[in-house]
C-alpha cells in the first residue's frame, strides 16, 4: 500500500533545529559547540572552528590571542592581510576572494611574496581564506565545511 503525496506531506515533519543558546543571533547559529578565548580579561566566544561568533567583538588583541591559539606569531605581513580582509569585508559585505588578495599583494609586495603559495605559507592552517578570516574576525566562507 502506498501513501499519496498529500498523505506523505501530512505525516512528514521537518526535524526541529537545535541551536546552542550562546550561538543564537550570532555569525554562526549552527555552532556545534563554542569555545572561549580570553582577550584582555574578557571571554570571547568562537564556534568550534575558532570563528568569532559576534563580529563586533573583534580587536587586534583578539587576533593576537587567536593566532597564539593556532600556533602562529603575527608578523607585519599577517597584519597587512588581516587589515585587507577586514577592509574588503567592510566595503563589499563578503569575504575577499583569494584571487583579489593575490592581485593586491602582488602589487604591494612584488611577485616573490604576492602569490597564493606565499599567502598559504604564512597562514598554514587553511590559508588566507580560512585562517585569515578567522583571525580577522570575519565569518566562515559560505559553503565551507
Amino acid at each position: 500500500m502506498t501513501m499519496s503525496t498529500q498523505e506523505t506531506r501530512r505525516t512528514f515533519q521537518m526535524p526541529k533545529a537545535h541551536y546552542r543558546e550562546d550561538a543564537v543571533d550570532t555569525a554562526n547559529p549552527y555552532a556545534i559547540y563554542t569555545k572561549k578565548l580570553l582577550v584582555d580579561g574578557k571571554e570571547i566566544l568562537t564556534d568550534q572552528e575558532g570563528y568569532l561568533l559576534n563580529m563586533d567583538e573583534w580587536s587586534e588583541s583578539f587576533a593576537e590571542a587567536a593566532a597564539e591559539r593556532e600556533g602562529i606569531s603575527l608578523t607585519l605581513e599577517h597584519w597587512d592581510v588581516l587589515r585587507f580582509i577586514r577592509a574588503y569585508y567592510e566595503e563589499h559585505g563578503v569575504q575577499a576572494p583569494v584571487r583579489d588578495m593575490v592581485k593586491h599583494f602582488r602589487e604591494a609586495w612584488g611577485t616573490e611574496h604576492g602569490n597564493s603559495r606565499y599567502l598559504h605559507d604564512i597562514f598554514p592552517n587553511g590559508g588566507p581564506q580560512k585562517q585569515g578570516n578567522r583571525l580577522a574576525g570575519i565569518r566562515k566562507t559560505k559553503g565551507e565545511h
